[in-house]
């Protein structure tokens, strides 16, 4: 009985949810979804998908330790390891559930975790099962990591952060966070879901764009389900760590390997985009097309984003876009802070002249009453 009341009070803030299935063709452009390099449905990638359930099977049939563990899922972790510049990869079943691994695995009782204020949800959910000491310092702020790593009485620290901040596109400073790190002893951590395949040279991410790919103190975690166009997560670093994962992380250990068709589909993503180099700067320029339509400045990743603050306008702006054939993200708390609800388009690199247009035109329509307002 008590789930009413709160399901009530959410729906008097705006902020009740529901699930609305897409179908093959519903004739909206899509931007909300986070298939930045226009992979999903090309030709390659699907068949990679295929070639592997004709191989091995619809599913992996166990955990990785047990049975989950094919020669595929293998050729993908050296793939993602050598594109990346990281000395070893361990391909998880999602990328929430590699955020979930390397975390409590790494870290513990005894040992101190400084999480950025702004981190996903994954992230968040790690620092609380991993039974460490956890500090929440401001977004993008390498000098409050400074001070909280300089106070600390654990042997052991991990700071992590977002390379892309998933809401609003902006970059992490990880040149100086590293730089942090490395003057404290601690290892840096960093979730590059946003920054694969789209930011740094031939999109291998902000680490490879800044010089720290490789490093023996960062670790990085990566998501297959975005610029991958696939489904999965992986964990990248130095070989001891994910050996030690190996062992550790009970999101790997007990979980079902990822299923062959994803880690197919992944595999030929990787190939396409080695193949592809400039298909990250198409994303980039698309992004800067989509955030001259909203009146925003450009972003230096895939993600746009339109505050509006209040959550039913920011509901009822999502839904006057679709009624017009196009699809967007709409962000509200507790995704964003309170007073900060908003749009959230994402760039493909496949986005034509004529979509542009389309959404042009139908965002000077959706948001020029709301900023007469």
């Amino acid at each position: 009985a008590w789930l009413d009341p709160h399901a009530a009070g959410r729906r008097e803030a705006g902020l009740r949810r529901e699930l609305r299935p897409r179908g093959v063709a519903d004739g909206l452009l899509d931007l909300a979804g986070n298939d930045y390099l226009g992979l999903t449905g090309d030709p390659r990638v699907v068949e990679g998908a295929v070639s592997a359930v004709r191989t091995w099977g619809a599913g992996s049939t166990g955990s990785r330790l047990v049975t989950g563990t094919t020669a595929l899922h293998a050729e993908l972790e050296r793939e993602l390891a050598d594109f990346c510049g990281a000395q070893s990869c361990l391909v998880f079943s999602s990328g929430y559930a590699a955020n979930l691994g390397v975390l409590t695995a790494l870290s513990g009782p005894g040992a101190l975790i400084v999480s950025d204020a702004a981190n996903h949800a994954s992230l968040v959910d790690a620092c609380r099962l991993s039974r460490a000491r956890i500090a929440v310092v401001p977004r993008d702020d390498p000098a409050a990591v400074d001070a909280v790593l300089a106070a600390r009485t654990e042997p052991r620290a991990l700071v992590v952060t977002e390379s892309v901040n998933s809401v609003d596109g902006g970059l992490a400073p990880v040149r100086e966070l590293h730089a942090v790190c490395r003057e404290r002893g601690a290892l840096l951590v960093v979730d590059e879901a946003h920054g694969l395949g789209v930011v740094g040279p031939g999109g291998r991410g902000l680490l490879t764009a800044v010089g720290l790919a490789g490093a023996d103190d960062v670790v990085v975690t990566v998501t297959l389900s975005k610029a991958l166009g696939s489904q999965g997560g992986a964990v990248l670093g130095p070989a001891a760590v994910t050996e030690h994962l190996v062992d550790t992380a009970r999101s790997f250990i007990f979980d079902t390997g990822l299923a062959p068709a994803s880690v197919g589909a992944a595999l030929a993503a990787v190939k396409v985009l080695r193949a592809e180099p400039d298909r990250p700067l198409a994303v980039l320029r698309a992004a800067a097309e989509l955030a001259a339509a909203a009146g925003v400045p450009a972003p230096p990743s895939a993600v746009v984003s339109v505050v509006l603050g209040d959550p039913e306008r920011a509901v009822g702006a999502a839904r006057a876009c679709a009624a017009r054939g196009v699809r967007v993200g709409c962000f509200r708390p507790p995704s964003v802070p309170e007073g900060t609800s908003r749009l959230r388009l994402t760039a493909r690199a496949t986005l034509t002249a004529e979509d542009t247009a389309l959404v042009r035109a139908v965002l000077a329509e959706v948001l020029a009453p709301a900023a007469a307002r």
